[in-house]
């Protein structure tokens, strides 16, 4: 079994030139995005891929922020390859704002065959990336997205000559294709294929919208077989099912997703498990209205907040005082508080008890 690792010590001797730029290339740039950029690259600067790897190389590998191990290796594999080596990597932006609830971060590559890649960072481990992702199940336009948009105007204008590939993975992906609806027609008539790796979709005010109706044709999203991120909310573009070595919620590791040649290897659909969780939380949502959605999801974090945690690694490196902490808070919050809580968990429970015996008894039909 292979991974996008082992693509780059295969084909990583090609340049673009002799081998177009496929789908592997574009989740490789992708989870680019997530390596510690910040600490290696100022925003004004522009710099190989390879010198990157570089500095990342003689980095202190403690200070630095590195998101998942793999990343320690692909890297220096992509720095190293003749593929990726000489692609510029430009723009490097990476945000935290508490106020008002947004991670975002973003970097264009400039490749050799007269095209940029934008590249949207998915959620990272602080407490207010996952709150943001939370915010999308209730709000549309967040500010992630109007800043992926402004990005994608910007760098365009910066390039003006040049064709544009828009990707990411996770909330990434998501912003990708927002970035790409939502784009002034000079830029959007530019773009070449937006990847959307295991992202979310869109609230029905958007879906419906001309904007992404005129665009959702340049969209590609790649999902694992138990996909549960890539199936959230609403989607209109054509999927493409790819295998992964992992099981569930660790199929959303890019490093799972097997590679045969310079494509994914394919599945026919997602898990009948996929389907399920899909259903399950599609149901629980629509019995849920925006206003409660934000009122919990706005609770839970508040309670999970009093722990001064700014990442989820810090919430794991205490995790008794954490959970003291947490369980205290709660026990402070008002009774009304705790119905809507209790009410919401009740509905979920409730909505997953009545799945699973619809899908016992359809099972028992098909048996029979």
């Amino acid at each position: 079994m292979s991974n996008i690792i082992d693509y780059v010590k295969w084909r990583g001797d090609l340049s673009i030139a002799e081998s177009e730029f496929n789908e592997i290339d574009s989740l490789i740039l992708n989870r680019f995005s997530y390596f510690p950029l910040d600490s290696l690259i100022d925003e004004t600067e522009e710099l190989s891929i390879n010198e990157l790897s570089k500095r990342f190389e003689n980095a202190n590998k403690e200070k630095l922020k590195i998101l998942w191990k793999d990343d320690a290796e692909l890297f220096p594999a992509i720095g190293d390859s003749r593929r990726f080596g000489e692609m510029i990597a430009v723009k490097n932006v990476v945000k935290t704002e508490k106020i008002v609830e947004e991670q975002f971060a973003a970097v264009t590559i400039i490749l050799p065959d007269n095209t940029i890649y934008v590249s949207f960072r998915g959620t990272d481990n602080t407490l207010i990336g996952w709150k943001e992702d939370f915010n999308m199940s209730f709000q549309n336009h967040i500010q992630s997205q109007i800043d992926a948009k402004n990005y994608l105007e910007d760098i365009a204008a910066k390039y003006p000559h040049k064709k544009i590939r828009v990707g990411g993975h996770s909330k990434g992906g998501n912003l990708a294709v927002y970035a790409s609806i939502f784009a002034n027609s000079k830029v959007k008539n530019r773009i070449i294929n937006v990847y959307n790796n295991d992202g979310p979709g869109f609230h029905e005010d958007i879906t419906n919208t001309e904007d992404y109706k005129n665009a959702i044709d340049k969209v590609i999203t790649y999902i694992p077989q138990d996909s549960i991120f890539g199936m959230l909310l609403n989607h209109e573009e054509k999927f493409i099912i790819v295998q992964s070595t992992q099981k569930g919620l660790m199929e959303h590791d890019v490093y799972s997703w097997q590679v045969i040649g310079k494509k994914f290897v394919v599945l026919k659909e997602v898990t009948n498990g996929s389907k399920f969780i899909n259903k399950t939380i599609k149901n629980w949502l629509n019995s849920l209205d925006l206003h409660t959605r934000e009122q919990v999801i706005d609770i839970v974090f508040e309670i999970v907040n009093s722990t001064e945690a700014q990442t989820l690694k810090d919430l794991k490196a205490s995790l008794m005082k954490n959970a003291k902490t947490i369980l205290s808070a709660y026990t402070r919050i008002g009774n009304e508080d705790k119905k809507m809580i209790m009410t919401t968990i009740t509905a979920f429970l409730t909505i997953l008890k009545e799945n699973v015996k619809e899908e016992y008894h359809n099972n028992q039909n098909m048996n029979s």
